[in-house]
């Protein structure tokens, strides 16, 4: 992630930070942790994981990019008006 300049959004594991911690300098740089990234990140994933419930979506039996677009337009349309 680093080489290609992606910033990290996944925490670090607790037993990973305490290896890492008692490996002293050979340890290495603890990755960079954005609290805010990681938010925005979960609410994108919530919002796929409701457009997957949708059948047509899930299962993508579209030929057509235009023609996804517009189920995935449904789909939306079809959540936000339930709530």
């Amino acid at each position: 992630l680093r080489r290609r300049g992606i910033r990290h959004t996944i925490p670090e594991k607790t037993d990973s930070q305490a290896a890492r911690l008692r490996r002293g300098s050979r340890g290495g740089r603890p990755p960079g942790f954005d609290e805010e990234r990681y938010k925005k990140r979960n609410t994108v994933e919530r919002a796929i994981n409701r457009l997957k419930q949708s059948r047509a979506v899930a299962t993508r039996y579209d030929k057509r990019g235009y023609v996804f677009l517009g189920t995935i337009t449904t789909a939306a349309l079809v959540i936000w008006l339930r709530t």
